[in-house]
């Protein structure tokens, strides 16, 4: 009879909703219901965003009574930071657990001026780059708007008990396509960056995506206020195929056409993330494809060092074709920065996340 009541508990407790779901008048609301002054669902809300509360014991300015009601009727399904990794450069990557024990990385980068935030959108990943580790990782679900906040959150206080600083940027290139999880993202952010929230500026937030036209468009109409950044890798359709296949389907004339869009709406220059492999996409041809693809607007080009993911079917190019494509970049008036990776000792750069933890 014990275990089946513990059984039946379970099943009840399973049910609660996640208080962080409701909106701030849906908090106001049920403490009306409940007979209670609309006020509550202030002071509730403030905990649970601006002081990131993860029980309801730690409410301090509310009775017992009233935090007993909610642990009836509500959870806060917050993560945990189930395993920290320290880079010998000093990086840090987190294996986040989720509610339902399921696991995702972000990693802290830190310089001597800023600390950055790689954050994770989905627990996998909904495409499938033949270079990323992540992609072979089938999608298990989208993160929830609190679980990507509470990875930002867990960062901000890692960098000011590490670096004694707070976070300055946050980038979604972690785990998973953010643009396949657009509303949740959009719902995390908007909570990131209202006073009621972090309180972080949008201009501090990139969100990174392999080019999927529709929902890119999809930002522009919805006028967003953060950056954008676009994982090319090649301009040429047949080799962007080869190693991101889900290009046959979102071709580079369609993410191209999405892109103007959104410049036209934005007026906001487009960040490309672009690695160059040997045998590749290291030739002249390469990146005058690159050049022209990036003509009709702004655009700065990140060309970032290239992390192995074991199999040996990518490999870095040379440092000549490197300084072929800064050369060739620059004088077509491009912006362009490489960037070396961080974290690698750990697997938390660039393309590495995997949840081998």
């Amino acid at each position: 009879m014990v275990l089946a009541g513990f059984f039946i508990f379970l099943i009840v407790d399973i049910k609660k909703k996640d208080i962080r779901a409701l909106t701030k008048e849906q908090l106001r609301e049920f403490f009306v219901a409940q007979g209670d002054q609309s006020f509550r669902g202030n002071q509730v809300y403030e905990w649970l965003w601006q002081k990131s509360a993860h029980s309801f014991e730690g409410m301090t300015n509310l009775t017992k009574e009233t935090r007993a009601m909610l642990h009836e009727n509500f959870v806060i399904n917050n993560i945990q930071v189930d395993q920290m990794q320290r880079s010998s450069d000093g990086t840090i990557k987190n294996a986040v657990r989720l509610y339902d024990d399921l696991i995702v990385e972000s990693v802290l980068i830190p310089t001597k001026t800023r600390t950055t935030a790689c954050v994770s959108s989905q627990v996998g990943c909904s495409l499938d780059c033949k270079f990323c580790a992540t992609a072979r990782l089938k999608r298990m679900r989208n993160l929830n708007p609190d679980e990507i906040y509470d990875q930002v959150v867990a960062i901000d206080n890692e960098s000011r008990l590490y670096f004694d600083r707070p976070l300055s940027n946050i980038v979604f290139m972690g785990m998973g396509e953010p643009l396949m999880n657009y509303n949740n993202v959009l719902k995390a952010i908007d909570k990131i960056t209202s006073p009621e929230g972090l309180g972080m500026s949008p201009k501090r937030i990139t969100v990174s995506t392999s080019g999927v036209p529709k929902m890119i468009k999809k930002m522009a109409d919805d006028a967003v206020k953060f950056k954008l950044a676009v994982s090319l890798h090649s301009a040429i359709d047949e080799i962007r195929t080869r190693i991101m296949p889900f290009n046959a389907t979102f071709s580079l004339t369609d993410l191209r056409e999405a892109l103007v869009y959104w410049y036209q709406k934005t007026q906001s220059r487009i960040t490309y993330e672009y690695v160059v492999w040997e045998g590749i996409n290291d030739t002249q041809k390469d990146v005058d494809a690159l050049v022209d693809f990036c003509g009709f607007a702004p655009s700065k080009v990140n060309i970032i060092e290239y992390n192995p993911i074991d199999d040996g079917s990518f490999k870095q190019a040379s440092k000549q074709a490197i300084a072929m494509y800064v050369n060739t970049l620059e004088k077509n008036g491009i912006v362009v920065t490489v960037r070396r990776s961080r974290g690698k000792d750990i697997d938390a750069a660039c393309g590495q996340l995997a949840n081998k933890s």
